[in-house]
């Protein structure tokens, strides 16, 4: 908090400015300080008007006697609250700290009438069913994943839950795992999550919606699909019909060929887990929404920011790790799907700015509304004027006429989608005297894989291509050696880059 020209300067989004205090209409600010209380904390400012000018208080110890009176007498638990007296300029000024609770929900009381708010935004509002719900969850220290049911686990089976284990770690799965997890309780019962794992989920929110849409809006649909199913089939079935409708394309360098997809396959994968994992499961008639359209793939899933901040005015790369189901969320970790770290956002626009393709201004974006999340992966081939052109992308990234010379023009090629076409161009040819040595099967799939996600370890490399880990660290010092790949972020977990033309970038 600042005070600039008589005017009051505050960083902090949570926080109200009362002229006066309004002895006769105290649900007014009470209702704020019940939200602060049940959300993030915040604080209330008396003798500054809207605008932030200070104009003091005439009896600040006065109201200051009375707020707090009101506080004991109409909330419910009474919240942790300071009261802060403020001098500027002849100016007395009260601030109204409230503290984030950890008894909620924090209701405000009247006439036999019992209401929690929680704050959207730079508004206090009423909570609905399923945002007091969450408090309940939050305040006895629970959360509606880890909740015990009445459904037999022994009338269930975790064959795919099981076997993508399996798959995923190289270890033999064992079913002492499903309490472990938190998928079953001690006594034999099924949790929440643990219904939302098994083969058979009949689970009704564990849905996904899956459209891709004729141009750049919601008009006619060129294909629909739903389909319900256990999370790590959702999972499966969403990542394919991504895949199905987007395309993707090569350029052929002098000596390899490189990727040029429209989006980067692994900070998809590292969004839709984001969605499935954080959603609020309490909104019974919510799924994930995943919409194609021409210039980009949107993933939309009910449930807000957990502490009800706005993402879209938030660092994310100081957003902190705040689950709301932590076992689902430990399970996803179980089968390598993500970090504990909660850098899922980062990690996303990371790993599309890393592709050889990409553009400033085509960053994944990230909003938050009253109950959703929205997250967009925008086209890298793709600008206002429609599909760019294989040959200007191939064009952009390759520069063949500048960096290898007319005689080492690129061959370009694009495939997916409904467009079936392809478009190939080629240059004089070479002698073989001059022609660089291709690079070997191996180390063409390396580059591959990087261009596929750009974090991928040497051991997922070797597993991935089918040969030792030897061969896979022989290949990368070769192209290290070469000038062609380079390895950076290590401070953030590390990413490979391909490096297009390495005369001029080494």
């Amino acid at each position: 908090m600042q005070i600039h020209n008589n005017i009051l300067i505050t960083e902090c989004s949570a926080y109200d400015f009362k002229e006066m205090l309004e002895r006769k209409k105290v649900k007014s600010w009470l209702k704020s300080v019940s939200a602060f209380a049940n959300t993030d904390g915040g604080s209330l400012f008396y003798g500054v008007n809207d605008k932030g000018v200070i104009v003091g208080l005439k009896n600040p110890q006065t109201d200051a006697d009375f707020i707090s009176e009101m506080i004991k007498a109409r909330l419910d638990p009474v919240p942790e609250v300071q009261l802060i007296p403020i001098e500027h300029e002849g100016h007395t000024l009260l601030e109204v700290k409230v503290k984030a609770g950890t008894l909620t929900p924090y209701y405000y009381y009247q006439d036999g009438t019992r209401t929690a708010y929680t704050r959207v935004g730079n508004e206090s509002v009423e909570c609905n069913s399923q945002q007091l719900l969450s408090l309940v969850l939050k305040g006895t220290h629970m959360t509606w994943d880890s909740l015990p049911t009445q459904v037999d686990a022994s009338k269930h089976s975790f064959i795919i839950l099981a076997n993508t284990f399996r798959e995923q770690t190289h270890q033999e799965w064992n079913d002492k795992y499903l309490e472990s997890f938190g998928l079953v309780t001690p006594d034999g019962k099924l949790t929440n999550a643990g219904l939302l794992f098994v083969d058979n989920c009949t689970v009704f929110q564990s849905r996904i919606f899956c459209t891709r849409w004729t141009g750049l809006y919601k008009d006619d649909a060129i294909s629909s699909i739903e389909h319900r199913a256990n999370l790590v089939l959702l999972l499966k079935y969403g990542m394919d019909f991504i895949k199905n409708y987007t395309m993707s394309g090569w350029v052929k360098m002098p000596n390899y060929r490189l990727n040029l997809p429209d989006y980067s396959d692994r900070a998809i994968f590292e969004g839709l887990v984001n969605h499935l994992i954080h959603r609020d499961y309490t909104v019974m008639g919510g799924e994930v929404h995943i919409d194609i359209y021409d210039d980009r793939v949107e993933l939309v899933s009910p449930g807000a920011m957990l502490d009800g901040t706005q993402i879209q005015d938030r660092d994310i790369y100081k957003v902190p790790s705040m689950r709301r189901n932590p076992v689902i969320a430990d399970v996803f970790t179980q089968l390598d799907y993500m970090e504990k770290r909660g850098s899922g956002l980062r990690k996303m626009r990371e790993l599309t700015e890393k592709l050889p393709n990409f553009l400033q201004g085509k960053e994944p974006q990230y909003q938050t509304e009253a109950a959703s999340f929205f997250t967009t992966f925008y086209n890298l081939n793709w600008n206002d004027n429609g599909r760019i052109p294989v040959e200007d992308v191939a064009e952009r990234v390759n520069g063949s006429d500048e960096k290898f010379g007319d005689s080492q023009k690129s061959s370009v090629k694009t495939f997916g989608d409904s467009q079936k076409s392809s478009v190939k161009t080629s240059g004089d040819s070479q002698s073989s005297s001059v022609r660089p040595k291709r690079l070997g099967r191996t180390a063409q799939n390396i580059l591959d894989l990087i261009i596929s996600d750009g974090s991928i370890s040497q051991d997922k490399m070797a597993e991935r291509i089918g040969v030792s880990k030897r061969a896979i660290e022989m290949q990368i010092a070769n192209l290290k050696a070469n000038g062609l790949l380079v390895r950076e972020g290590a401070d953030r977990g590390g990413y490979w880059r391909i490096v297009i033309n390495p005369q001029t970038e080494q």
